[in-house]
């Protein structure tokens, strides 16, 4: 038993209510972008009352809806589990079961400010549309998750864009090669898996717009794939994952990016790629420049479709 396969074990009895130790709340059914969401609550509430929470989730449903075009799976269950360890949101994880399932954390304590600002609702949910692939290839399925949650929620107006492009600016370096570096493959530390599968994603993005004078871009790559069944309830081939997306923005550019980024360390040139993108950060302040080369890209990124 692989440790993946150790942990989906734990997760189906977490799943089915068997090591809750607990009473827990009638489970919610919400009906979101032709999807049946359970939502179900553990014991003991929060200070805000279920209301707040179904609306956070439904909230982040929502920006994956407007990122994929539909909700990626169409049966789906939650919990959400109080706890008095912290306040705000953590622990969030997703497996592929049927349905899928995402157990997260929510302090009991938690204010609506903090339930605005959360980002691992959305991220947790973004892992619904892209297929389980090998232990090798986990950065994809926490890059295209880091990369897609801030974006889907600028397209629905609960971030700006200036805010996620100074984030990226900040975040971003962490995902570069460092010394012994044997590609994202083969160098599973948390940099490389969760901003090194980012960075490969922005690069994408930006390639493939290019390469299609701005009309396609990563977004169609992953409709495309989760529009042919390449969703977590499904295992595949990271290069067959790929030749999708790339069949669907008529280009091969992830093909092309994974052989070069796979097994050998390649750096980016960001402070080159933010200049042409026109992001400019100063002392914590971020301003976006329209006349940089690929300003209309960097627009196009965040536009709602």
């Amino acid at each position: 038993m692989t440790v993946r396969e150790f942990v989906k074990a734990g997760a189906a009895l977490l799943g089915a209510g068997l090591s809750l130790g607990g009473q827990e709340s009638a489970a919610t059914k919400l009906k979101i972008g032709g999807a049946a969401i359970e939502v179900t609550l553990g014991e003991g509430g929060f200070d805000l009352g279920p209301s707040a929470i179904l609306a956070w989730v439904t909230k982040a449903a929502k920006a994956v809806i407007e990122y994929y075009g539909v909700f990626p799976v169409p049966q789906m269950r939650i919990r959400v589990n109080p706890s008095e360890r912290r306040s705000g949101v953590f622990g969030g994880t997703t497996w592929g079961q049927n349905p899928p399932f995402t157990r997260i954390f929510v302090g009991r304590h938690t204010t609506q400010a903090e339930l605005d600002d959360d980002w691992m609702m959305t991220h947790e949910l973004v892992h619904t549309a892209f297929p389980d692939v090998d232990e090798d290839h986990h950065w994809i399925e926490e890059g295209i998750a880091t990369y897609v949650e801030p974006i889907a929620r600028v397209q629905i107006g609960d971030l700006q864009a200036s805010r996620i492009w100074g984030d990226m600016a900040r975040d971003m370096p962490k995902g570069e090669p460092q010394a012994f570096d044997e590609g994202l493959d083969h160098t599973h530390t948390w940099g490389r898996t969760y901003w090194g599968g980012a960075l490969f994603c922005l690069v994408a993005d930006v390639r493939i717009r290019q390469a299609s004078q701005n009309r396609k871009g990563l977004q169609d790559a992953l409709r495309g794939i989760r529009a042919a069944g390449g969703t977590i309830e499904h295992h595949w081939a990271l290069e067959s994952a790929f030749a999708v997306g790339d069949q669907a923005t008529h280009t091969k550019v992830l093909s092309k990016l994974y052989s070069e980024m796979k097994d050998q360390p390649y750096p980016v040139d960001l402070n080159a790629l933010w200049s042409e993108l026109g992001v400019k950060v100063y002392e914590n302040t971020v301003s976006l420049d329209e006349r940089a080369p690929l300003a209309a890209i960097r627009r196009s990124i965040t536009l709602p479709t």
